[in-house]
């Protein structure tokens, strides 16, 4: 099977079977070009079928000589292995070469986090009397009250919101949905713009009558739209950390784990497939225990 053939199908696998995103299936496809690359340039004149475990501990070395930061090169590897498995799946090779692949060592880094009244200053340094103010407010409250993806609240739809039972329906990472509880806080604003800015649109979009959170054109809001809006508000506030839509979702998961949540409600609530990605949140709150005990223990205040 050549080169073509084989990412041609990898990219109809990745899409038809694991159901991935487009932006997900894209960089899946760039980590086996970064292996079809290295093949060119070694004159490695063999199809993807006949490499063995040497030429792939070879391309292991090249990526590292490239000065890629150590999680670039995990998830190439990462990469290189689900190709594989394609493979083997289609009974095109008999044997994984990629299997005893080792990826380098990942230092495991803290997401920055805001404190409670960090966001309270955000929140209310939107002026409600400004246009698309309210839609603004409603999304900040929401990526907060439920720790969603930027990419889940720009995709939020009317249908999946139950403001009398308190949940929102989310679609998240692989198509997977989750029930998310939402506070009366983020109820409140939601239902402030539906009944005024979202009602007052002149149109709707075809295929947006279900959306949520609509831009003036009555159309769905891009990702940058929302990072751009985050960043503005937090200059406002006058909050000097780096600040993306992620910040709110850490923040969320952070101060339920800090108020004594269950591990394992709290990875429901974030879509996370495994506990030990939830899990680094309790590096977060063990920071918190420290600060806490140095500030309060009365031998630490010798």
């Amino acid at each position: 099977m050549d080169w073509n053939s084989s990412l041609k199908g990898f990219k109809a696998y990745l899409l038809l079977e694991k159901s991935l995103s487009h932006h997900s299936i894209e960089a899946y496809i760039r980590d086996v070009g970064k292996l079809l690359e290295y093949v060119l340039i070694q004159k490695i004149d063999l199809t993807p079928d006949k490499l063995n475990g040497d030429h792939l501990t070879g391309f292991v070395y090249y990526i590292n000589d490239l000065g890629l930061e150590p999680k670039s090169q995990a998830r190439i590897i990462s990469g290189i292995r689900a190709f594989y498995k394609f493979l083997i799946m289609e009974d095109i090779i008999d044997t994984d070469p990629s299997e005893l692949l080792e990826s380098p060592k990942l230092q495991r880094t803290l997401p920055d986090v805001l404190s409670y009244e960090e966001i309270d200053l955000i929140l209310n340094s939107i002026d409600l009397s400004l246009p698309h103010s309210q839609r603004n407010r409603a999304m900040l409250e929401t990526l907060y009250a439920c720790g969603l993806r930027v990419s889940e609240l720009i995709t939020l739809k009317i249908s999946n919101y139950f403001p009398d039972q308190g949940f929102v329906k989310v679609l998240g990472k692989n198509n997977k949905e989750r029930l998310v509880p939402i506070g009366d806080s983020a109820v409140k604003h939601i239902n402030l713009y539906m009944a005024t800015e979202r009602m007052s649109l002149h149109s709707i979009a075809k295929g947006s009558e279900d959306i949520l959170f609509l831009n003036r054109r009555g159309k769905g809001l891009s990702r940058v739209m929302i990072f751009t809006m985050i960043k503005n508000f937090v200059a406002l506030a006058g909050i000097q950390k780096t600040v993306s839509p992620h910040t709110f979702r850490h923040s969320f998961a952070t101060h339920l784990v800090e108020g004594g949540a269950d591990l394992r409600a709290v990875q429901e609530m974030l879509g996370h497939e495994s506990i030990l990605t939830t899990e680094i949140y309790t590096h977060v709150d063990r920071n918190y225990l420290r600060d806490t005990m140095m500030k309060y223990h009365p031998l630490s205040q010798k």
